[in-house]
Order: structure tokens, then C-alpha cells, then sequence
């Protein structure tokens, strides 16, 4: 997520006048907040409860809602002021805690900003950046959903955002962090919302082991219709988060969203080729998790490169990630229920790496350096994996991690909420 190149930006969070704001930017970086917001709630709501069985749907969406409370209440708390206030290369500091400092006083004429935003309200800028840590917490359930408790859920998410999530923004978005200064690329998340996500949701899988009658029964989806609905909403809502991170309603907002648009296409009609030849025949959940493949994977690319090149990544995105929701998927034997290391860790990764060979100076005023972004992978791979290890093991100790097995065939929807779909 780029800092806006002015000369005279502040070292850190600060007054300003308000007459130093511009109302365009801040405008359509409110209206990106919304969009953000809403690939969360509905949208993954949907997209995930159409996938699951009948007797988990509620559950699923229940388990999307509590986080996205649940997280926003922990970014206000601390997850903002670690993420993006000056402190080391590694965690910022605690100035910002409960969203102190962040003032408009209108009488006076002044209003905080942050640096990295100065010609934004920093509560606007704090308000975006707490969207993406929702939509990112939220990504995360589809690897465990029908077989997580829904405390322990909640549990997980709380330590994983403290301890994961905020420390890789900080070392990718903020100034000061390390791998902003080693100068990795990425314009809207492909590291630190999708590899990240995608390798929580890895070893969640792993600690949890596969649900019953995993393999050995057929796990037919709830209603396809939700997903796609869903899937809707995360395209439409992706043009407020590639677009939005631009930080300003100018040209390379607009190039992002167009980007974003062509590499969502591409990877549907990729994942759709790739699932024809493979199983003769095309389904609409694959052109659905072919449409987020695109998405996922032009995401940090969105402010560094053009049309013909988002066409590339949404291409290559596509295939790859239809192997890694089924090839890699059999490879690494975890039941990682709706494939979110396959399409979410997998375009991530797809997509950092293609930054790095198409990023034009031209447009983002930067190059893109291949070993770098390489780099920044390994290191949010690495990173997320063995601390997400940790949270489960933190997490375990106190709450057990799994429902017991009476309660996972009777479902979860009844054993955990005493609620049930008609």
C-alpha cells in the first residue's frame, strides 16, 4: 500500500490543517472502506456458507460476523497503532492504541493524519486499513469451518491478529518496515492479506486433521447460489481494495481498478480451461474460485502494472491455482475445507512474484525486482506458518481446538448455535 510521495510528509502521526486535506481522496478512499467491508460482510459470508454443508451454514456465517466484530474492536485496541506507527523495522509502537490521537477539532481547524496518508483524516486512512485486517481474519475460516470450536475460533483470531497479521503490515506497509525497505512491492496485499491468510489456513488444517468422513464421503455444497452471489460481491468490492489503496482518486486508482477487472476475467477463463481438459467439463463453483484467483493475484501487482500484464496474471493465476486446489491439495494431504491455501496462498504467491517481473517504473515510479519479492514470500510464508503454529498450540492448551465427533456429524449449526436453516 503505497505512501503518497511528498516531499514534505511528516515522520510520523500528526496535526494538520484541514484545509490540507484533499476531499477527493478522502472521498473515494471512505467509499473503498465500504467496498471492503462489504466483500466481508456479505460477501465471504456467502461465498463460504454456499460451499459448506447444510447442517454448517450457520455456523460458517456466524463464525464471518464474530470476527469481523471481534477484529475491528482489536484493530482500535491495538491492532492499528502496532501496524502502522513508527517503531522498528519489525512492530510499530503503541501511540495509537485505542485510536488515540486520532482528533478532528473543527474549531481549530486541525484533524490528525497519518504519515503514510498526510492528505487524508488518518481516521479514514485507520478505517481502510481496518477493513483489510477483517476481510483477512475472515479468510482464514474457510480451512477449518464444520470442525473448529466456535470459542476456540474466536481465541485464535484474537492472538493471530496481534501477532501475526499486524507485525507483517507493519514490516510490508509501513515506512519503517524491513521489507519495505529491502523495497518489496505490494500495492493492496498479495503478502500480507493472501500468502498470509492462505498459510494460517494451512496449518489451522493441519492442527485440526481432516473433518469425518473426509475422502470417504461426499460433501456436497449447501447452495451454490450463495456463492456465487458471494463471489459477485468480492468483484465488485475488490475494485474499493485494489483501487483504494492507491490512497487518492487519480489515474493509478483507476488503472488499478481496470487491472483488477481484466486479471478477475482471466483467471475465470483460465480455471475453467484448465478444469475442461482436466475433468471435461466446466463447473460454476471453478469459475467462481477462478474469478478469486484473478483477483487474489493481481492484488499486489494492481498499482505496478498495466492491462497486457494483468491479463498475464490472471492467466497464470487461474491454472495455478485450479493445481492447487486439487494437485497440491492431495500433495500436502490437509483437509483444508474450501481451499483457502490453494487459491489464497497460492495466487499470493503467484501474484507477488509476477510484481516482480512486470512492475513499470513508468507507472509506479518503481521497478520490480524478482529476488525481492521472492524474498518478502519466503519471509510472510515463513513467518505466518510458524507463529500461526504457536496461536494454535497457545490455543489448544486452553480451550481444545476441535468439537467433539458427535457434535461435528450432527453439525454444527445445532451442537454450537441452536439454530438451523430451514
Amino acid at each position: 500500500m503505497p505512501a503518497l510521495a511528498l516531499a514534505d510528509a511528516p515522520a510520523g502521526p500528526t496535526l494538520a490543517a484541514v484545509d490540507t486535506l484533499n476531499g477527493a481522496d478522502t472521498a473515494w478512499v471512505m467509499v473503498s472502506t465500504a467496498l471492503v467491508v462489504l466483500m466481508t460482510l456479505p460477501g465471504i459470508a456467502l461465498f463460504y456458507g454456499g460451499m459448506v454443508r447444510r447442517f454448517n451454514v450457520v455456523n460458517t456465517m456466524a463464525s464471518v460476523v464474530a470476527i469481523a466484530a471481534l477484529s475491528s474492536l482489536l484493530w482500535f485496541a491495538l491492532g492499528y497503532s502496532l501496524a502502522f506507527t513508527p517503531g522498528n523495522g519489525f512492530l510499530g509502537g503503541l501511540e495509537r492504541a485505542g485510536f488515540a490521537g486520532l482528533e478532528f477539532m473543527g474549531t481549530a481547524g486541525q484533524v490528525a493524519v497519518s504519515h503514510i496518508a498526510p492528505h487524508l483524516p488518518e481516521s479514514v486512512f485507520a478505517m481502510f486499513q481496518m477493513s483489510f485486517a477483517v476481510i483477512t481474519c475472515a479468510l482464514v475460516v474457510g480451512a477449518l469451518v464444520e470442525r473448529m470450536k466456535f470459542g476456540a475460533l474466536l481465541g485464535f483470531m484474537a492472538l493471530w491478529l496481534l501477532l501475526v497479521y499486524a507485525p507483517i503490515a507493519h514490516w510490508v506497509w509501513e515506512p519503517g518496515g524491513w521489507l519495505a525497505q529491502l523495497g518489496a512491492l505490494d500495492f493492496a496485499g498479495g503478502s500480507v492479506v493472501h500468502i498470509n491468510a492462505g498459510a494460517a489456513a494451512l496449518m489451522c488444517a493441519y492442527a485440526l486433521g481432516p473433518r469425518q468422513g473426509y475422502g470417504r464421503e461426499p460433501f456436497l455444497p449447501f447452495n451454490l447460489g450463495l456463492t456465487m452471489a458471494g463471489t459477485g460481491l468480492l468483484w465488485v468490492g475488490w475494485f474499493g481494495f485494489n483501487g483504494g489503496s492507491a490512497l487518492a482518486a487519480d489515474g493509478r486508482a483507476g488503472l488499478a481498478v481496470a487491472v483488477t477487472h481484466i486479471a478477475a476475467a482471466a483467471g475465470a477463463v483460465s480455471w475453467m480451461a484448465a478444469e475442461w481438459i482436466a475433468r471435461k467439463r466446466a463447473t460454476l463453483l471453478g469459475l467462481c474460485s477462478g474469478v478469486v484467483a484473478g483477483l487474489v493475484a493481481i492484488t499486489p501487482a494492481a498499482g505496478f502494472v498495466g492491462p497486457r500484464a494483468a491479463l498475464v496474471i490472471g492467466l497464470v493465476a487461474g491454472v495455478a491455482c485450479y493445481w492447487g486446489a486439487t494437485g497440491l491439495k492431495r500433495l500436502l494431504r490437509a483437509d483444508d475445507s474450501l481451499d483457502v491455501f490453494g487459491v489464497h496462498g497460492v495466487g499470493g504467491l503467484v501474484g507477488a512474484l509476477l510484481t516482480g517481473v512486470f512492475a513499470d517504473p513508468a507507472i509506479g515510479g518503481v521497478p520490480g525486482n524478482v529476488l525481492t519479492q521472492l524474498i518478502a514470500c519466503v519471509a510472510v510464508l515463513a513467518y505466518s506458518l510458524a507463529m500461526t503454529t504457536v496461536v494454535l498450540f497457545i490455543v489448544s492448551r486452553f480451550a481444545g481446538l476441535r468439537v467433539q465427533e458427535g457434535d461435528e456429524r450432527k453439525g454444527l449449526d445445532v451442537a454450537l448455535h441452536n439454530e438451523k436453516l430451514n
